[in-house]
């Protein structure tokens, strides 16, 4: 494992031992919390969550923003498989080295990752499963958008800006960052054009053989026992009414909440929402580490800081 401080609540770090290269993981909050894995959606990165990872390390958890692998600065397979099946087999042995308790946080592809997880002998337990916008049963249309989206553009963009407009027309609102801020999902080619920060095998046909296997996810999900949420945005089209009632229906145990603002980009969307709603699940079902005790008020007793 390497750090490397990036700020001063957050640290960058390598684990090493997997297919093509590390991955790395912004990391915050107290070392000895229970631990949140944040699970970011296809084509995105770790810094899709926005503040939610600084504000659950500020809450007592101890978070872990991962990048995919395939994205980021995650290692590339170098044979180009992330099926789901490879995924989730790699991913359950990169939660053995978290330690335990563990809730999974997982939008979209990192969401099917965390069923496909959660249905392994060797995963280790999961205290909580939240599922942002994605269920075993999704909105064929939404998902085609979607990977029309990552599709496009192969070539590249000549500006942020111009990535900035095409990520714009996919969510039907224009970008209200400056595009500066896409850097982080974006990379400069030598041909001086601007491309995606993810591998575009991740689109081959080869790698999609289980993510439109409905079947397949509610099998998995069925054999996870724990508590369970599923976070679906207001205007998503890749989870809509119908098929959230039938989430309900197939998993009476798991909480449902809809934040009316967000699309299928929940965290992007409605960040602030969001964060508050996973705090609060947590809090009930995997609360964070207590506050620990200041040195002032240790010193002023005449106690040792710890």
């Amino acid at each position: 494992m390497t750090p490397s401080v990036e700020s001063p609540a957050s640290v960058r770090h390598e684990f090493p031992g997997f297919d093509g290269g590390p991955w790395v993981a912004d990391i915050a909050g107290p070392s000895r919390a229970p631990t949140v894995l944040l699970l970011h959606g296809g084509g995105q990165t770790r810094h899709a969550w926005g503040g939610t990872a600084l504000a659950m390390a500020q809450a007592g958890w101890r978070s872990v923003a991962l990048d995919l692998p395939g994205h980021g600065e995650s290692a590339w397979s170098a044979q180009g498989d992330y099926r789901i099946e490879t995924m989730s087999r790699d991913m359950a042995r990169f939660c053995q080295a978290l330690g335990s308790p563990l809730a999974l946080v997982g939008a979209s592809l990192g969401g099917m990752i965390s069923m496909a997880m959660s249905a392994r002998s060797d995963a280790p337990a999961i205290a909580a499963l939240a599922l942002v916008d994605i269920a075993p049963r999704v909105e064929a249309k939404g998902v085609d958008r979607i990977v029309e989206f990552m599709r496009a553009h192969p070539e590249g963009f000549a500006t942020l800006e111009d990535a900035a407009r095409h990520i714009a027309h996919y969510r039907g609102r224009p970008v209200t960052t400056h595009p500066r801020g896409l850097q982080k999902n974006l990379r400069l080619n030598p041909a001086g054009r601007w491309t995606w920060h993810w591998d575009q095998r991740l689109m081959n046909d080869e790698n999609h053989n289980h993510r439109n296997d409905p079947g397949f996810f509610e099998r998995a999900l069925a054999r996870y026992a724990g508590p369970l949420m599923l976070v679906r945005g207001g205007r998503s089209d890749v989870i809509s009414p119908a098929g959230a009632k039938q989430f309900r229906q197939t998993f009476p145990q798991a909480r449902f909440v809809a934040l009316p603002g967000a699309g299928h980009m929940v965290a992007g969307d409605a960040n602030d929402a969001f964060t508050a709603t996973l705090i609060d699940f947590l809090r009930e079902v995997m609360p964070p580490a207590p506050p620990e005790p200041s040195t002032t008020s240790s010193a002023a007793k005449g106690e040792r800081a710890p």
